[in-house]
Parts: C-alpha cells; sequence; structure tokens
C-alpha cells in the first residue's frame, strides 16, 4: 500500500520499518512544547493521507518504558479524513527530580496502518450464549 505524506517540517524523516516483519514505522520529533496542563506536545512534521477503509493507530514506541511519560490518550487514532501534523502528546508521570523525557530529533512513537470495517450495529433483546458469558475482568484466569 502506498500512502502519501506531506512534510510540513522539511527535516521530518519519512517512516520506515527498523526491522523485516516490523508492524510500526518510527515517528521523530521535530519540535517540543509544552500545553496549559504541562503536558508534552510532540510534533512530527508529517501530515498523512490515509486511505478510505484504513486507520494510523498511534502508540508509544516500547523505549518509552526508560521514560517518565505516559500517552495521553492511550492509542491515538488518525482516521482518513485527517490532514493535519501528527502530533503525540505525552504526560509527565510522578517522578521526583529530573524528569527523562524524548528530545526533538528522538523517535516518540509509532504508527500502524491497518484496514478497519465499516460497522452497523443490530439490536436485538438478547445476545448468543458463550462459555464465558457475561464474566468479567479476570474471569478466564486465576
Amino acid at each position: 500500500m502506498i500512502v502519501n505524506i506531506k512534510k510540513i517540517n522539511k527535516a521530518a524523516p519519512t517512516p520506515r520499518y527498523a526491522m523485516t516483519g516490523d508492524a510500526g514505522m518510527d515517528l521523530v520529533a521535530t519540535e517540543m512544547s509544552h500545553d496549559e496542563s504541562g503536558n508534552i506536545i510532540y510534533k512530527t512534521g508529517l501530515a498523512f493521507e490515509i486511505p478510505d477503509g484504513y486507520v494510523g493507530l498511534l502508540f508509544p514506541r516500547s523505549s518509552n518504558s526508560k521514560t517518565d511519560l505516559r500517552l495521553t490518550n492511550s492509542v491515538g487514532v488518525i482516521d482518513s479524513g485527517y490532514r493535519g501534523e501528527v502530533m503525540f502528546k505525552y504526560r509527565p508521570t510522578e517522578h521526583v527530580g529530573n524528569m527523562i523525557h524524548y528530545s526533538v530529533g528522538e523517535r516518540v512513537g509509532q504508527i500502524i496502518i491497518i484496514p478497519h470495517p465499516k460497522v452497523e450495529f443490530n439490536v436485538v433483546a438478547e445476545l448468543s450464549e458463550t462459555a464465558r458469558g457475561t464474566g468479567g475482568y479476570g474471569s478466564t484466569g486465576k
């Protein structure tokens, strides 16, 4: 699949897979700022033209565990109609001392582009039976 991208910041690297078989492509911070709530906003300098029927999902990289940051919306959703710059918003954790965070030029997250079905809901009086039934959190393990 070919996805058109626009470089809003000419220095923004084109996303690519780091290793054969990777699902996500790394995105690099081209700018860093703070919002009024103290969150850190990383701009990527890129806008995507994701095809209809697909969605871009933004995730932190596994290296995020070495920082004092948590992605504010857990998973970012880039719909096919969005043409603005892709950004990551991280919330600093309750860390005392020197906070470890990403700097401009570092990989701040990853994007995965996947197809999604068009869903229609059908309201019914009862749902089919399953082995799990209505068992919630922890109901399948010990």
